[in-house]
């Protein structure tokens, strides 16, 4: 029975929305001039991880006076605003708030100036290099839309403002915070990301995996220090540490099925201080990346051998081998539901153009948004979609072999933030009002 409801529900995202008074898009460009003013002042104000205070309490404010019930304080920093609207599915529509220990360079004239010192103690500048600040404003326009379509909808939405998606901890936080117990549960969940992969407006989902399993390992590599004149007296760590990190390709290259994508990335490499001293030890940090549990496993477990197979060739004592730390917790892997990143393109390309509307491949970077269905994995369907900020000539010339545009991430990073929240304040409503229509019953 529940595949069957399940079934149902995704096949009502065929159906055309009923005429509404005045067109989404219409809105939006009215509301837009607002909009960008909520974008500049909340661009100027970055906040850190588990420090987003303003920034919530502006959504918090919005999301009361568009007619929501609005929770603050959810996961430590979350917000979350229900709006119900009779009988019908339950949908989750998810911001994330935080940003970045980056200074800004992007020269606008509204850039971030601030800083601030995140929850590891570390003081640094701010930025929302991530395009957080493009995901609340538009987070912001979709509960106006909705509120202001209540005719033409029928269920329970739920919005919520979600913390320290950049530490992969804010997710958790909020369920860990009764997310699921004190609110309703939804039946499908869904979000945004602003990409620079596409161009400025451009909405785009992958079916299936859409973002990978996030693992950082260290390894501890100790050996036995002495004089680099003498190397027979010691038991050298970073010819050890070289040998491991030669052997880690291997993992992806030789261990696993080629079409199963993973990744093995040693991003730090510390050891020694001067030119003719052999160190006692070694450290190396790690990103690995997969989509599926079992694939993970197995990369992590092969590490771990590799890592002690190598330290005993090397002749390293049972009681000096190198550590192994996977840190906890990871960043799990989002899953798109097909049947819904398939039908949500097709609507949506009928909405904004099938110019404007792309099925993406799935990427290797990392978001907690996946935690929200992992949570309740045979009850929720979710989808998070892509909305291109860069430039299309600029992109088109990166493409070409010219100069690349900026990632996420980069100090550089400032997408078309109007086609970014315009695009992605239509994609969400439209798809959150083709999953609760009035009329076709629901789950």
């Amino acid at each position: 029975m529940r595949r069957f409801l399940s079934a149902l529900a995704c096949a009502t995202l065929a159906f055309p929305l009923p005429a509404l008074a005045e067109p989404i898009a219409e809105t939006v460009a009215r509301d837009m001039p607002g909009l960008m003013q909520i974008y500049r002042d909340l661009h100027a104000n970055p906040e850190l991880s588990f420090q987003e205070t303003r920034s919530a309490a502006i959504m918090a404010a919005a999301a009361r006076k568009a007619g929501f019930t609005v929770t603050e304080q959810v996961g430590r920093t979350g917000i979350v605003a229900v709006l119900r609207n009779g009988p019908g599915p339950t949908v989750l529509v998810r911001a994330d708030m935080d940003g970045l220990p980056v200074v800004e360079q992007t020269g606008l004239a509204f850039a971030s100036t601030r800083r601030g010192t995140s929850t590891a103690g570390v003081e640094s500048g701010i930025m929302h290099a991530c395009g957080h600040d493009t995901h609340m404003t538009a987070w912001i326009e979709t509960a106006r839309l909705m509120a202001a379509r209540k005719a033409q909808w029928s269920g329970t939405l739920v919005m919520i403002g979600q913390p320290a998606e950049e530490m992969g901890l804010g997710a958790l936080e909020m369920l860990k915070d009764g997310l699921y117990t004190r609110f309703p549960k939804p039946d499908y969940a869904l979000a945004f990301h602003d990409t620079p992969e596409l161009a400025a407006g451009v909405v785009g989902a992958a079916k299936g995996w859409a973002l990978a399993n996030v693992d950082s390992v260290d390894i501890l590599v100790r050996g036995v220090g002495g004089h680099g004149a003498y190397p027979h007296t010691t038991r050298d760590p970073i010819v050890l540490a070289s040998a491991i990190v030669m052997k880690l390709q291997t993992l992806v290259s030789r261990e696993n099925d080629p079409l199963d994508p993973a990744v093995v990335t040693v991003g730090s490499f510390h050891a020694g201080a001067k030119h003719n001293v052999i160190p006692d030890q070694a450290k190396l940090e790690l990103t690995v990346r997969s989509y599926s549990d079992e694939t993970r496993a197995r990369l992590l477990d092969g590490i771990r051998r590799i890592v002690r197979g190598e330290a005993i060739a090397s002749g390293i004592a049972e009681d000096k081998l190198p550590q192994v730390t996977v840190k906890e917790p990871h960043t799990r892997a989002t899953w798109n539901t097909p049947e819904l990143a398939e039908q949500t393109v097709a609507a949506l390309g009928q909405d904004l153009g099938a110019d404007r509307v792309v099925m993406t491949p799935s990427v290797m970077g990392g978001e907690d948004f996946g935690e929200f269905r992992r949570a309740d994995e045979a009850h929720i369907q979710s989808l998070i979609l892509w909305v291109g900020g860069a430039d299309p000539q600029k992109l088109a010339a990166a493409k070409a072999g010219g100069a690349p545009v900026p990632s996420l991430h980069s100090p550089f990073w400032a997408p078309e933030a109007d086609k970014v929240i315009a695009s992605a304040a239509q994609a969400l409503t439209l798809t959150a009002m083709r999953l609760m229509p009035r009329g076709q019953g629901g789950l």
